[in-house]
């Protein structure tokens, strides 16, 4: 009798174990994800893209359960202006009054938390994603809706965050620190809108 409850034991304990999988690393594919920043300031706006390197996530029966992003800082590109404006604005974006990409080449964004949106309907943001983001050696909290969509090995997250850059050292042109700057200033948010395509290792 007790061999019997012994084996049967053993049969169930295996088989939760079977059921529950291990996380497991998903690579993102920083040749089809995407990354467009918007950037807007009284007398206008500018745009452009930014590249992911050396990006996982973790992932649990299906479910994201963490990662990290790490953003190619040397990377912005300007989509709006081109030839030598285009250039200065970059240079300019790279330089001491913004990401200083000299002293800080990436920015990293660690995944905490990812929780479903009570009734998302389709084509709708189904998820917050939360975390901590790192720009210029400064780490704040940030949470934000998107859209992840899983089928078979493959995960796409889709969705817009909008970051306060003046948090992250980041004050150049800002009213809030500069006064009188008039049509001269530039909009503490900046956006970036984004979508991030991950497969199994």
């Amino acid at each position: 009798m007790k061999k019997i409850i012994l084996l049967a034991l053993t049969v169930s304990i295996t088989g939760f174990a079977i059921g529950q999988k291990k996380e497991e690393a998903y690579k993102i594919n920083s040749s089809v994800s995407k990354i467009e920043w918007t950037g807007k300031k009284v007398t206008g706006k500018h745009n452009g893209e930014i590249s992911i390197s050396n990006s996982d996530l973790l992932v649990k029966n299906g479910a994201i359960q963490g990662g990290t992003i790490t953003v190619d800082m040397t990377s912005i590109t300007c989509s709006d202006m081109q030839g030598e404006m285009g250039e200065k604005l970059v240079g300019h974006l790279k330089s001491d009054d913004f990401f200083a990409v000299d002293k800080f080449n990436t920015a990293v964004y660690v995944i905490k938390s990812i929780k479903p949106i009570k009734g998302a309907t389709e084509g709708k943001p189904n998820n917050t994603i939360s975390g901590d983001l790192t720009i210029k050696g400064i780490t704040h909290e940030l949470s934000f809706p998107a859209i992840i969509s899983v089928k078979d090995d493959n995960i796409v997250t889709v969705g817009e965050v909008t970051i306060d850059r003046t948090i992250y050292d980041v004050r150049y042109g800002s009213a809030t620190f500069f006064e009188n700057i008039g049509n001269k200033a530039i909009s503490n948010d900046f956006t970036l809108n984004f979508k991030l395509a991950a497969s199994k290792k």
